[in-house]
């Protein structure tokens, strides 16, 4: 595999050259770390549209339901809204409003409302929004059980006063619900008692009844990054697999996974020795894929010492040990967002580059469980604002979903499973 040198910039320069999902300053004011690299994007997401639509959103999640509809949750303008599609994305039903919390919507450039189904058509819906002038988060979580056509009135996932934020929600094949988020509570401790805490927490819970009543929530690690998506996936045994931004001993802010089995979370791995020391605030969260075999595909972003720049790793033994890191994309070029989604021995890889107009999104793909690669290619390019790029399957069918604000929302068939 292939990835570029990302220069290193300042906040400004990064968000005049590579943009931030989402508008820089209230990136900025969401945490009080300067922010760093984000998708490219020429325009900030609502510098001209002001509807709540399709069309004027920040970011959009898909999820296929097994009887082929589509459900795509986005955010825009304050706004979090669902709609369906029997046609792969080309056409939707009429929006159907979960909520609106106008500026206190967290649209940050690693937020985004996460949606699922069971094979009832029950849907679940997670997002976050700040309650206070202070940054802190609250997630509020909605359910369906007519297929998206309407849904529950969103209320808060935990009772707790402190912060929980970025949720990253899994759906098992038996229904049960999987949910992790950046929580807050063990720092806003340490502060009454007068202690200074640095990042988050990893928590999670889980719900076995379509997500009407969780678990109580427990932490998988009490030390993490407060600002990066948490990566989540399952393996061949149906348990989830997480990735995240950890904070190891001296402050280095590297990348770890975890598998959260039925016993509770087991020893946190690290992904690779960037030995990325800061207080800063990436944006910028990892992606894993777990293939049939049970191999973890992983791909990240950092400024470490050590490597600097969007990667990829693997790893056969659950995390024990990961293949040396690879730098994804091309030489000179500016990456960013990877994501994966892997079947059986066949894994997808995605990414963007913003070479100073547009941003394209590109592609490698591999066959044999992630040893050999294909070259990179591009599928699809834009000017102006643009989520991430995310993968999805349907039947035989792997898919990009992709929100640009010039071209609209794109689900484009990328391959097939053998």
């Amino acid at each position: 595999m292939q990835i570029n040198r990302l220069f290193k910039c300042s906040v400004l320069l990064c968000a005049l050259l590579l943009g931030v999902l989402g508008a820089f300053g209230q990136a900025q004011a969401q945490m009080d770390h300067s922010s760093g690299m984000a998708g490219a994007m020429k325009t900030k997401p609502n510098d001209v549209c002001q509807g709540d639509g399709l069309q004027c959103a920040n970011a959009a999640t898909p999820f296929f339901g097994q009887n082929g509809k589509l459900l795509l949750a986005w955010t825009a303008n304050g706004v979090v809204s669902v709609a369906q599609s029997t046609d792969l994305g080309k056409t939707f039903t009429p929006a159907t409003k979960i909520a609106e919390h106008g500026k206190s919507l967290d649209t940050g450039s690693d937020a985004r409302p996460q949606i699922v189904a069971d094979k009832n058509g029950n849907a679940f819906l997670a997002y976050s929004f700040f309650k206070d002038s202070n940054w802190n988060a609250q997630i509020n979580t909605a359910r369906s059980e007519d297929g998206g056509a309407t849904f529950t009135a969103s209320a808060s996932l935990v009772n707790d006063s402190s912060s929980q934020r970025f949720p990253s929600v899994l759906i098992k094949p038996d229904g049960n619900i999987f949910i992790s988020w950046i929580d807050k509570r063990l720092v806003a401790a340490a502060k009454k008692g007068g202690e200074k805490r640095l990042g988050g927490s990893i928590a999670y819970s889980s719900s076995q009844d379509g997500g009407k009543t969780f678990q109580v929530e427990r932490f998988a690690n009490e030390s993490s990054c407060e600002c990066c998506r948490i990566g989540a996936a399952l393996d061949p045994q149906n348990q989830p697999v997480i990735v995240y931004r950890a904070i190891f001993p001296g402050g280095i802010r590297d990348q770890a996974s975890q598998v959260i089995s039925s016993k509770g979370a087991e020893t946190v791995r690290k992904v690779a020795d960037d030995d990325w020391k800061t207080d800063a605030c990436p944006h910028h969260g990892p992606s894993i894929a777990v293939s049939g075999t049970g191999k973890f595909h992983v791909a990240w972003y950092t400024q470490g010492s050590k490597r600097s720049g969007v990667f990829y790793a693997n790893s056969s033994n659950q995390g024990l040990t990961y293949s040396k890191p690879s730098r994804i994309g091309a030489e000179a070029s500016n990456v960013a967002r990877p994501y994966l989604f892997a079947s059986g021995q066949q894994i997808w890889l995605v990414w963007k580059e913003f070479d100073g107009k547009k941003s394209s999104v590109y592609m490698q793909d591999s066959a044999d469980d992630g040893n050999t690669w294909s070259s990179s290619r591009v599928l699809a390019s834009t000017e102006g604002y643009s989520d991430h790029p995310l993968l999805l399957s349907h039947g035989d069918a792997v898919f990009l979903s992709w929100l640009t604000r010039a071209d609209g929302y794109q689900l484009i068939n990328i391959g097939h499973k053998k």
